[in-house]
């Protein structure tokens, strides 16, 4: 008996399984009703009083040894089960959700698609510029306001001071610097003016403005092309609107108001009970705008406009808070998943 019991410990620890149908022939051959080990039981009946001490404990071992690695043949056959249903190329993917364009970027775009079907070209510029394309070369004499340190970002001072740029006229500038009309561009980007933040005002925000530049160029183009952008922008039935206004660099220069979207023109709290929303300025280029980028004023006239994106957006979808731009919150993010 105790060459089979030595037999059968060498023999457990060689025995393997594929599947729990193995794990359990191996318990039934081992410990069954006629298994290997409840045999060598009925034989220790018949063991000498001197040997059941030794030989009853090395039994005892054999069958604890057997149980054991039983359940751990059990464990491993379970534990591969497991691994390969979690890699089964079968099943279908998990899906990953998708992102969306932010709203202001999609504004940007769908403004700037409608524009390039009238040709205009993309033009870009630096948003820490000098003192000279933001304000001087756009005929802003030295008094005036937009200079002050309430509304301008400062990097440094002196006679020519690099500040943070409160428009992107400065691009139109630049553009006007290094090319020769005809000049038809459209200038996205981000701008910064030192005010308080708001539900309709931000320290950031993004404007896109337009120049064009030709011979024979009249205020009668400009409101062609805005009355253009308006119908394609908001609906063929929305009606717009010019009224007087003054910046330093065109003249004659307008506001252009749309139709309230929301109220259809009766009058809400957006639109202030008037019917209209104001969407951007616009005017003819001032002759010493094109005279201090050496363009010949009596050879070529031009209009510019310039709009905030977050005040279209605002507008095409209603929201009331543009503060909601840039608070990077996913639940209002999401809204724009369609719109894409």
């Amino acid at each position: 008996m105790r060459n089979k019991i030595e037999q059968l410990l060498s023999e457990i620890e060689h025995l393997a399984a594929k599947n729990k149908e193995e794990v359990e022939a191996i318990r039934v051959q081992l410990l069954g009703k006629k298994g290997s080990i409840t045999m060598l039981f009925e034989d220790f009946k018949q063991v000498t009083a001197e040997e059941k001490r030794e030989l009853g404990q090395k039994l005892n071992q054999l069958k604890v040894r057997a149980g054991e690695y039983i359940n751990r043949l059990r464990e491993q056959i379970e534990a591969q089960s497991e691994t390969v249903t979690s890699l089964d190329t079968s099943m279908p993917g998990q899906p990953r959700p998708l992102g969306t364009r932010h709203p202001l970027s999609i504004v940007r775009n769908e403004i700037i698609d409608i524009f390039k079907h009238l040709g205009y070209t993309v033009a870009e510029g630096p948003e820490v510029e000098d003192d000279y394309h933001v304000f001087g070369a756009l005929n802003f004499p030295p008094e005036h306001p937009a200079r002050d340190m309430q509304d301008t970002f400062f990097v440094t001072t002196g006679d020519n001071p690099i500040i943070l740029r409160t428009h992107t006229s400065s691009v139109q500038v630049r553009a006007m610097e290094s090319q020769k009309p005809p000049i038809r561009i459209i200038c996205p980007g981000r701008v910064f003016r030192n005010e308080a933040i708001s539900a309709r005002a931000h320290c950031i925000f993004h404007q896109i403005e337009g120049l064009y530049i030709d011979e024979n160029v009249s205020f009668a183009d400009m409101k062609q092309s805005i009355l253009y952008f308006a119908r394609e922008m908001f609906g063929a039935d929305v009606q717009t609107r010019l009224r007087p206004s003054y910046f330093p660099f065109t003249e004659p220069s307008g506001e252009v108001d749309v139709s309230c979207n929301i109220c259809k023109g009766k009058g809400c709290n957006v639109c202030k009970h008037t019917g209209w929303l104001e969407i951007m300025g616009c005017g003819m280029v001032d002759p010493n705008v094109l005279e201090a980028s050496g363009i010949d004023s009596k050879k070529y006239t031009g209009f510019a406009f310039g709009m905030g994106i977050e005040r279209i957006a605002m507008l095409k979808w209603q929201v009331k808070d543009l503060r909601h731009y840039f608070e990077n919150d996913v639940r209002f993010l999401n809204q724009f998943k369609t719109a894409m």
